[in-house]
């Protein structure tokens, strides 16, 4: 295993995610000597690292051994909880002395038919019992026994009762038979068929779903609010809440999961990742991420191949008898293994579980690669960019164009420049539209990208890399023909986006192009188009607010354009012109208009 210094660990601890998982410190041997499990990885590890007088001697000394840090991040912290135990039960942990005991987890065990019973138990034994959970804690799962014996009549006696006992007359009703708990099935008072139709009803319990058991609840509360036992009714309604509560499935134990190993692979562009996962006892306890340079034409069965071969080799020892995949490796090399390829079922959330996993360590090596080295960041940007849009370079320099009117008055359009994927606002430009009456946005559209790249062409300034046109077919193709008639449309590509963000228009081709949902591209893409939008807008709102704000001292008779010109410059505002004195008023426009403005606003007041 590979030591990291201090500082190193330090900057691995702050890339960790916000979120719930387990985490797992090795010692310079790769000797596992802890496994923690947190709400929140990344507050709970830094911990560990910040000088504390809180700290044990215990813990100081387990932090010093420290030489490097895993984590596996898990959907809610049940599962880390449970991901934890079996980790812990896995390596034995030196520093986890309080967690080494021969407990497992709390199961509800329902025996085998006929007349089944619920009962608590630690043990998976295959004696035809099914079994449901695990719980996080007893608590848990006590609330659901109680729960189950107070809405279903389940018997709760060990009794055998065979038909032959049952049809003899051994038993007699007991006391829970009396206060309405059973319904006496061993004197022959409830019939086996009847018995499996609430034992079914105890199976929806236990695998969360209420839906088979609402009509049964709202009848029991109907009838004892209508006897007047409201504390039963309320009592019915508390049980349902709490038991919504309750999650019982979980991924990382299972009661029906067989020992086999995950692998599966995730592919970004050039880069490979493949994840193992190792399931024994019906629970996860090995997690392992491996980064593959793929070769030259390599397919995703030969980089599988190799990412299980790996695993072997320095890892696993020897597979399972069961591999769970996502596509068929070279199997010739791996002899007496079964592989599935599952299609739904646990199986199938185990493999999604490792693809996610796969993807989240991509993400933080990433991360960690473009917070020592920024401009990887950016290129990796760039290169997805080109890749995604099908360009012929990167789009290092984007300008992005936008229309904005109110029904056809105060036409205004932004043009907003991006650099290596960030704005460059001192390159933002406002057009006022000259030539075009009314809301035609089409027309707004040819006319500033006339101005703006007959312009660049006479100066000689360096053109965009990409134009992208806030619009569909129709704006792009108004936006094209401008780049037509100045001959620059075999020097900058361009494309419309349409209010579907993922939904891309290019020059001449009448259907969409999707993004990808997930990718950089269309996160840069909507960022360019919300700095478009806004900064027209913003501009637009200014522009009406100044014409409403100057209409209003046009219409005082005797009051021109020029006036209210030299009136806002002095005053700044149209509250305080409002306020203003005579006097102040004549220091800009003369006695007479400052008599006027002044009457005009004393008597609209």
């Amino acid at each position: 295993m590979e030591r990291v210094s201090r500082s190193e660990l330090k900057e691995q601890v702050a890339l960790l995610p916000l979120l719930p998982g387990c985490y797992i410190f090795s010692n310079k041997d790769g000797e596992v000597i802890y496994v923690g499990k947190a709400k929140s990885l990344k507050k709970r590890v830094s911990s560990y690292f910040v000088d504390s007088r809180d700290h044990s001697a215990k813990v100081r000394a387990m932090v010093r051994q420290i030489a490097s840090l895993r984590h596996i991040v898990v959907d809610s912290e049940t599962d880390a909880l449970l991901l934890e135990n079996s980790l812990i039960k896995s390596h034995k942990p030196r520093y986890n002395i309080l967690l080494k005991d021969d407990k497992s987890y709390p199961w509800i065990a329902l025996t085998p038919p006929p007349f089944e019973r619920v009962i608590s138990t630690r043990r998976v034994v295959k004696d035809g019992s099914r079994y449901f959970g695990p719980y996080a804690s007893i608590s848990a799962q006590k609330a659901v026994l109680e729960f189950i014996a107070e809405v279903i009549p389940l018997r709760t006696c060990r009794y055998n009762l065979s038909q032959e006992a049952i049809d003899s007359g051994k038993y007699a009703p007991c006391l829970q038979y009396h206060i309405g708990n059973c319904k006496a099935p061993c004197c022959g008072k409830q019939s086996t068929e009847e018995y499996a139709e609430i034992v079914s009803l105890t199976v929806s319990i236990l695998k969360g779903d209420l839906r088979p058991v609402k009509s049964y609840l709202e009848g029991e509360m109907t009838r004892a609010a209508a006897e007047l036992r409201f504390e039963a009714a309320h009592r019915f309604k508390m049980r349902l809440e709490a038991l919504e509560k309750y999650r019982s499935k979980s991924v990382i134990v299972s009661a029906n999961m067989t020992d086999a190993d995950i692998f599966s692979l995730y592919t970004e562009g050039e880069e490979a990742y493949c994840n193992f996962l190792r399931v024994k006892g019906g629970a996860i306890i090995a997690v392992q991420t491996l980064a593959i340079e793929q070769g030259i034409d390599a397919t995703a069965e030969q980089m599988l191949t190799l990412g299980i071969q790996h695993f072997v080799d320095n890892i696993a020892g020897q597979l399972q008898r069961e591999v769970i995949v996502p596509l068929l490796p070279e199997v010739a090399l791996f002899p007496n293994t079964t592989f599935t390829i599952p299609q739904r079922g646990e199986k199938r959330e185990l493999l999604a579980f490792s693809e996610r996993t796969a993807r989240l360590y991509r993400a933080e090596l990433m991360k960690n690669l473009e917070i020592k080295n920024p401009e990887r960041h950016t290129d990796r940007i760039m290169e997805a960019m080109q890749r995604e849009l099908r360009l012929e370079r990167e789009p290092r320099h984007i300008e992005c164009f936008d229309n904005s009117n109110t029904q056809g008055t105060n036409p205004v359009a932004s043009c907003v420049v991006f650099r290596n994927g960030k704005p460059s606002k001192r390159e933002y430009r406002h057009f006022n539209i000259k030539t075009v009456v009314g809301a035609d946005d089409f027309a707004s559209m040819r006319e500033i990208l006339t101005r703006r790249y007959t312009r660049l062409v006479e100066e000689g300034a360096e053109l965009p890399d990409l134009i992208v046109v806030d619009g569909g077919k129709g704006q792009l193709s108004s936006a094209y023909a401008v780049l037509c008639e100045l001959g620059l449309e075999s020097k900058i590509p361009i494309v419309g986006l349409a209010k579907r963000l993922e939904e891309v228009y290019y020059p001449n081709d009448p259907m969409p192009y999707y993004l990808s949902r997930t990718g950089e591209p269309l996160k840069v893409m909507c960022h360019i188009r919300d700095e478009a939008h806004r900064f027209g807008i913003t501009f637009h709102r200014n522009k009406r607010n100044n014409a409403m704000l100057h209409s209003t001292l046009e219409e005082i008779e005797g009051v021109g354009s020029k006036s209210v010109e030299m009136l806002f410059k002095h005053f700044k505002s149209l509250t305080k012109i409002k306020s203003a004195t005579v006097e102040s008023l004549a220091e800009v426009v003369g006695r007479a208009r400052a008599e006027k403005i002044y009457n005009h606003f004393q008597k609209n007041r």
